[in-house]
């Protein structure tokens, strides 16, 4: 039986991910996979629990009661928590300011890791975003991309997503993610081995998926 086909995209907030991924996912008929919703999703679980997030111990001690459902179609994806949809809510500016502090907790990705690569597992290809996907989650997937894109560009695209009118603001919480995720002892964000750097700063959402879908193609 042949291993499912799995592109494993990467890279820091705001460097386009997961509108290239979904995009990724739809040209070439895959399923999708946004791990960092997942972890947006257990933050929000989290905080709508009262549990101290500046406490590792305690996120690890109740990240285990949280049930997490991940949908894979890239043109509609859904994320539930104990059956509550949380696609919104996990978008909102208290979820971003905190999530990098649940991610942080090696409990909280090894239970994320596994559904992870279950859902990897029932696939018969994916599209995976995230930022230790193919370091971590899949070191063996056969295409890895490291998604890029300078400050400027990244600041501005998040400022569009989420209507923040101060995109300087919008920068230094990214560059403070950033260090957050890149100095984290539990799979840090970082380029994969064999991995393939793609900068989108200069180019449109859809030059970003046709040279995804080369690679792809060409592997």
């Amino acid at each position: 039986m042949s291993k499912p086909l799995v592109v494993a995209i990467d890279g820091p907030s705001g460097s386009g991910k997961s509108s290239t991924s979904r995009g990724v996912a739809d040209r070439l008929s895959l399923a999708y996979l946004d791990t960092g919703a997942m972890y947006r999703a257990m933050t929000w679980a989290l905080l709508e629990r009262g549990v101290d997030l500046e406490d590792p111990r305690a996120i690890a001690a109740a990240a285990g009661d949280v049930r997490l459902t991940s949908g894979t179609d890239p043109l509609d994806p859904t994320i539930h928590v104990d059956g509550t949809d949380v696609a919104e809510p996990i978008r909102s500016s208290e979820v971003t300011s905190a999530v990098s502090l649940v991610a942080a907790v090696p409990e909280v990705r090894d239970m994320l890791v596994d559904l992870q690569r279950e859902t990897i597992a029932q696939s018969a290809g994916i599209v995976v975003e995230g930022r230790d996907i193919g370091s971590t989650v899949a070191p063996d997937a056969p295409v890895k991309i490291y998604l890029v894109a300078d400050a400027a560009a990244r600041a501005a695209r998040r400022a569009a997503e989420t209507g923040e009118a101060d995109t300087a603001a919008t920068e230094l919480a990214l560059a403070r993610r950033d260090e957050i995720d890149s100095t984290r002892a539990a799979s840090p964000l970082a380029k994969a081995e064999g991995a393939v750097v793609v900068d989108g700063t200069h180019l449109t959402l859809e030059e970003v998926i046709d040279t995804i879908v080369g690679i792809v193609d060409a592997r």
